[in-house]
């Protein structure tokens, strides 16, 4: 099977099917957080978007607080879906990392 023959059904998938597809064929790559960089001294060594200074933790905690993807790219202008699937990817893989930090921001 070749790309030419599946690509009308992948553009024929819905938003949330080809965010799905995506995030599958980035974990058959093994690059489940590509993307996503820790960096000691930067945003205080917590998990961020690779080239910017947005953590996880803070695109995560936007979606708990009931704001959509369009929301937040609309929001860091700096960011595109590839990086927030990036980061998704990455908490879902990190979830108690993730949420630690939530909390321990908010308690300061």
């Amino acid at each position: 099977m070749a790309l030419h023959d599946i690509e009308p059904q992948l553009l024929a998938l819905n938003p949330a099917e080809k965010a799905q597809a995506v995030q599958i064929l980035l974990q058959s790559l093994g690059t489940v957080w590509a993307g996503i960089e820790k960096t000691p001294g930067t945003c205080g060594g917590d998990a961020r978007v690779a080239k910017n200074r947005i953590p996880v933790w803070v695109l995560v905690q936007a979606r708990n607080l009931g704001s959509s993807d369009a929301e937040i790219l609309q929001n860091y202008p700096t960011l595109t879906a590839i990086d927030l699937t990036n980061a998704w990817l990455y908490a879902a893989a990190h979830p108690r990392e993730i949420e630690a930090t939530i909390l321990e921001n908010e308690a300061a």
